[in-house]
């Protein structure tokens, strides 16, 4: 992948998680927040348990990212292939900004109540009740595999690198990007209160994921017109 891919999903990332990621997480982080940290921690442990919950999300993101790029990988079997991949991810990345920008529904009819399975809530509840360091890591495990349109659109980006490495260093780039906004939740919980400068990065967010959108199907445009060049000159 080139460096403006990896700039741009790190810039989508980070302002995506002062608007999107905070409003669909916020409330666990203030939930673990408030039962697992108790006040008598320090700075230093309670700085280290909002590290160890967003360790785990990264985790699980890099491991969907390996496994959407691979999936993305079966499919990228000649240039043409791989074009039509990164023409179809790019229309699902406008779509997404779109959405996020209020215009269309298209990530309210994708998601779906994974959150509300048996399966999840016995396990939320194990981990949101422990006080134990390794719980926050798994919690943050847990969540990481929470539906949410971001994560969405960073798994089709996955899959558009054809590549699990790449894959896994896409959804990487994207939990490492969210760690300033929720770590500092828990910390100053009244400023992502302000509808504002959420708003505001939202809309950011949005027209980023709209112009990352625009370049990947510029990118699929080019793999299937020139079908002299091979893939690897495209990463």
């Amino acid at each position: 992948m080139e460096a403006i891919d990896f700039i741009s999903i790190a810039t989508i990332a980070f302002l995506g998680s002062f608007g999107h990621c905070v409003g669909m997480c916020g409330g666990i982080v203030i939930a673990y927040s408030s039962t697992k940290v108790q006040q008598g921690w320090s700075k230093t442990q309670q700085s280290f348990s909002h590290l160890l919950y967003s360790l785990g999300r990264i985790v699980t993101y890099s491991i969907l990212g390996a496994i959407f790029g691979a999936i993305g990988g079966v499919a990228t079997f000649s240039n043409t292939a791989n074009g039509v991949l990164w023409l179809v991810a790019g229309v699902a990345m406008l779509l997404t900004g779109l959405s996020l920008l209020g215009k269309i529904k298209f990530l309210t009819l994708i998601e779906h109540s994974f959150s509300k399975s048996a399966w999840y809530q016995k396990n939320f509840r194990s981990l949101i009740g422990s006080q134990t360091l390794v719980s926050f890591f798994l919690l943050g495990m847990l969540n990481g595999l929470l539906p949410c349109g971001f994560v969405y659109f960073f798994a089709i980006t996955a899959a558009s690198t054809a590549d699990p490495l790449y894959g896994a260093i896409v959804m990487m780039i994207f939990g490492i990007s969210t760690v300033p906004a929720l770590f500092s939740l828990g910390f100053f919980v009244g400023l992502f209160k302000q509808s504002t400068l959420r708003n505001t990065m939202m809309k950011l967010a949005a027209i980023s994921v709209i112009l990352y959108g625009s370049y990947t199907i510029y990118n699929g445009y080019n793999y299937i017109v020139t079908p002299d060049k091979t893939l690897l000159e495209y990463h």
